[in-house]
């Protein structure tokens, strides 16, 4: 039973996305702290159902690959509840929104194309922007706003998405859980990388 910790974990990110979504449509009393709380129970799922899986020894690359999978919806679906309360924002920032948007296709496009696989490097420089987007989306949920946040989001979004790109394009084969480019080039010249447990595989 135990092992399907890290299986619970990653679905009930999926369920709380969704219910994010439902939430904001019927606009429920109390919706910004609910959704808070919601959200903040999401990103320590994603935290912990890693951790876990590394701490039993069942980290497969699918169970990686299922986990960056439900990433994306599940900030879709945070982002998507978000723009339902606060269009103004979006409209706004739509040229950022966009242009980020885009480079986050783009790094799962060349992924496809390279490996016929989506990502799943889960890089560090991709943990520290998260926090960063989680960051960003509860202060847009609780104001409708954000700037000086929401610029960091955006910059360290868009070097982490080059960086995740540069990572694809340096590997030979697909790989999963490398922590930077510089890994990747150690992982292309054949030589192991160092993992921590509490971050990568």
């Amino acid at each position: 039973m135990k092992n399907q910790i890290p299986k619970i974990l990653i679905f009930s990110r999926l369920v709380i996305g969704f219910l994010i979504v439902i939430l904001s449509c019927i606009n429920i009393e109390n919706y910004k702290p609910i959704a808070v709380s919601l959200l903040t129970i999401g990103l320590l799922t994603d935290i912990f159902d890693g951790i876990i899986a590394r701490k039993l020894n069942i980290s497969t690359q699918l169970l990686r690959r299922l986990d960056s999978t439900i990433d994306q919806i599940f900030f879709i679906c945070v982002a998507l509840a978000t723009y339902i309360q606060c269009p103004e924002f979006f409209k706004n920032n739509i040229l950022l929104v966009s242009i980020l948007i885009g480079t986050e296709i783009l790094t799962y496009a060349v992924s496809f194309l390279k490996f016929k696989k989506e990502i799943a490097t889960h890089s560090l420089g991709a943990k520290f922007w998260t926090l960063l987007l989680f960051g960003t989306l509860i202060q847009v949920i609780l104001e409708c706003q954000s700037v000086y946040l929401f610029q960091m989001c955006f910059w360290v979004g868009m070097i982490t998405r080059i960086e995740i790109i540069g990572i694809i394009l340096t590997l030979k084969e697909w790989t999963n859980d490398v922590p930077s480019l510089y890994h990747a080039v150690q992982l292309r010249k054949g030589r192991a990388i160092k993992r921590r447990k509490l971050f990568n595989g």
